[in-house]
C-alpha cells in the first residue's frame, strides 16, 4: 500500500490506489478527455473531490494522461523493436538509450536479450543510422537485433488496475 503526505508533511494511510482511484483510471482509459463531471457521477464523488484524486495519481506517477497515436499513420516511416546484448551495467546503457528523441520505449530484460527498445524512424536510412551511429556506437553494446515493424495490429493501454 502506498501512502501519500497529509497537509503539514505527515504521512496518510489513506492509500493512493484505492477502489475508487482504480475506478477513475478506468474511466479516463475509456476516454482520457472525460470530464470531472462524468467521472464523478460514475465513481460517487463530488467533481472537486475528484478533481484532487486525478492530480494526485498524476503528481504521483501512477498514471499519465496523453494521447497515443500510430507513428506509421502519422508520418513515420519505420518502427521497431530492437533487441540490445550490453557488457557491464545495462542501466547505463539503459540510461543512455532514453536519451534518444527516436526512442520511446526502453526496458531491461531477464532473457536473450538485454534490453528492449522501441524506436520510431523517419525512413529506413533513418533506421540504420540510429542503430549504426547511436545504438551499436556505445561501447558497452555487443550486439543488436532489429524487428522491423510491418503494421501496428493492436496498441492499447487499458488492461486496467485489478
Amino acid at each position: 500500500m502506498q501512502t501519500r503526505k497529509a497537509p503539514g508533511g505527515r504521512a496518510s494511510a489513506e492509500p493512493l490506489l484505492d477502489d475508487v482511484n482504480k475506478a477513475i483510471i478506468e474511466q479516463l482509459q475509456q476516454d482520457g478527455r472525460r470530464s470531472y463531471a462524468a467521472m464523478a457521477a460514475a465513481v460517487g464523488l463530488s467533481e472537486a473531490a475528484v478533481r484532487q484524486r486525478v492530480q494526485r495519481l498524476l503528481d504521483a506517477g501512477i498514471m499519465q494522461i496523453v494521447a497515443v497515436t500510430d507513428p506509421l499513420r502519422v508520418g513515420f516511416k519505420r518502427q521497431a523493436m530492437i533487441g540490445v546484448r550490453v557488457t557491464g551495467d545495462t542501466r547505463v546503457v539503459a540510461d543512455a538509450l532514453a536519451g534518444l528523441p527516436e526512442v520511446d520505449y526502453v526496458v531491461i530484460t531477464a532473457g536473450s536479450f538485454d534490453l528492449l527498445l522501441e524506436i520510431v524512424a523517419e525512413d529506413d536510412e533513418h533506421l540504420i543510422s540510429l542503430v549504426n551511429d547511436h545504438i551499436r556506437a556505445l561501447p558497452q553494446v555487443r550486439e543488436t537485433e532489429t524487428f522491423v515493424y510491418l503494421r501496428l495490429v493492436k496498441q492499447t493501454y487499458t488492461w486496467g488496475v485489478r
